[in-house]
């Protein structure tokens, strides 16, 4: 581990003696590709150049401790190397959560998709909820979020909502929402107060670029038709939503959230731009079924990941056994403290992977 670290200090010296040049300061590219790979060693070496300086006043105490005599001078420099050792320790733990690798996709946006499971309009109004429950993180974070298409209840659940979150880190916080998410408590539609169980599933792609997938234009059919809102009721009567078959693959994404059939136009492509990625990606990962199995949760649609019991007022994390008895400020959006948990185990699992 030493000698990868002393490279890549090596390397970070050698970019910073680099964005002093004359000629990277003119050519803009070449700058901010040298400041973004500066960004990204900065945190990893600062931890490093401490590290090496705790160990050496460690080295210090010790050889001072050795030829010390004094009673009362002894007992401080073995309560400064007990210190020193304990920072030495969590120093170290720290460069090996820095080396792991980094999901390229974790300073993306992401788009969310919430479609209602078993439990019929109590399912679809438990979608709302979790929809609500995610603005709200969002807006905490300062992210923000554009809804791309909706498909509403009778009682003005969601049967479907799909929509984009926008933020630095987005989805690294989100990755692990996918699955689904069970309720249990009395529907408002049940006169004898029985508690049911209904289900909504989530999905978290990373939004994809252009560049990262090749849609050829003939590979799609495009329709366009009248959006429609709550109930049926007309939004437009114009042909402004639109509608986007994948021909290869089949994948079918529908936008009307906007008044311009362009705009609906190019929300439903982003949209479509992620799913054919996850689906790259999810190819890629049933090659390494091994990995994925060892990390939190597979992010599959059909893996119940997290209850809602309103009756105690809980929410557990069946991945990592975390129970909160907080039901109501979780479902206010107060998600800190699961998903640092997720990040944390997440991290836990891959340095064991490694060690």
């Amino acid at each position: 581990m030493l000698e990868k670290l002393d490279k890549l200090e090596e390397k970070f010296e050698e970019i910073t003696a680099l964005l002093s040049q004359p000629e990277v300061i003119a050519d803009q590219a070449r700058f901010q590709k040298y400041a973004k790979a500066h960004a990204e060693l900065s945190e990893l070496v600062d931890t490093y150049r401490e590290y090496k300086r705790v160990r050496q006043d460690k080295t210090d105490a010790r050889a001072m401790l050795e030829e010390e005599e004094d009673d009362d001078l002894r007992n401080m420099l073995v309560e400064e190397i007990r210190v020193l050792s304990d920072k030495e320790e969590k120093l170290e733990q720290r460069l090996k959560l820095l080396l792991l690798p980094k999901d390229p996709n974790d300073e993306k946006n992401v788009i969310m998709e919430i479609r209602a499971g078993t439990g019929g309009e109590e399912a679809a109004l438990f979608a709302a909820d979790l929809f609500r429950m995610y603005s709200r993180y969002a807006e905490k974070q300062g992210w923000k979020v554009d809804i791309m298409d909706t498909s509403y209840s009778d009682l003005g659940g969601f049967k479907e909502i799909i929509f984009i979150v926008e933020g630095r880190g987005a989805y690294s916080k989100l990755k692990f929402e996918s699955g689904v998410h069970r309720v249990q408590r009395i529907p408002v539609t049940e006169s004898g107060g029985r508690i049911h169980t209904s289900a909504a599933t989530v999905a978290v792609l990373p939004e994809a670029e252009e560049v990262e997938v090749d849609i050829n234009p003939n590979d799609l059919r495009i329709d366009v038709f009248c959006s429609s809102g709550p109930g049926g009721q007309s939004v437009n009567t114009t042909q402004s939503a639109v509608r986007i078959t994948h021909l290869p693959t089949g994948i079918v994404v529908s936008c009307q959230d906007e008044k311009s059939q362009h705009k609906n136009k190019d929300k439903a492509m982003r949209v479509l731009r992620s799913r054919l990625l996850e689906l790259k990606r999810a190819e890629h990962e049933a090659e390494i079924a091994d990995a994925r199995r060892s990390q939190v949760g597979s992010g599959d649609r059909s893996e119940r990941i997290r209850t809602y019991n309103f009756p105690q007022g809980r929410v557990t994390d069946h991945r990592i056994n975390l129970t909160l008895h907080k039901l109501d400020v979780v479902l206010e959006g107060e998600l800190d403290e699961i998903i640092e948990a997720l990040i944390t185990h997440d991290q836990a699992e891959k340095m064991r992977q490694v060690e």
